[in-house]
């Protein structure tokens, strides 16, 4: 058994958790859509704990100008190494 899973109880946590990093949080009901915004910048996820995913990935990049793919990592390709029909 796993300690920890997606599952909604973990998504009032992951909103708190980006609220505590300065992110404000917005959940559009029609669409289900779920916002982050900071400095200027918006992340768009289909729940909370993808929001804080991406949230993560704009921290550890920590981009000073939105140039195309400033998000992306491609060494070393652990996708390809964990799914090869990737």
């Amino acid at each position: 058994m796993t300690d920890l899973s997606a599952y909604l109880n973990v998504y009032n946590t992951a909103l708190v958790i980006l609220q505590e990093k300065g992110f404000t949080s917005r959940h559009d009901v029609p669409t289900d859509n779920w916002y982050a915004e900071k400095d200027g910048w918006s992340f768009l996820a289909d729940n909370p704990i993808e929001l804080l995913g991406l949230a993560a990935i704009f921290e550890r990049q920590a981009p000073k100008t939105k140039t195309e793919n400033w998000w992306r990592i491609d060494q070393p390709d652990l996708l390809k190494q964990l799914d090869p029909e990737t």
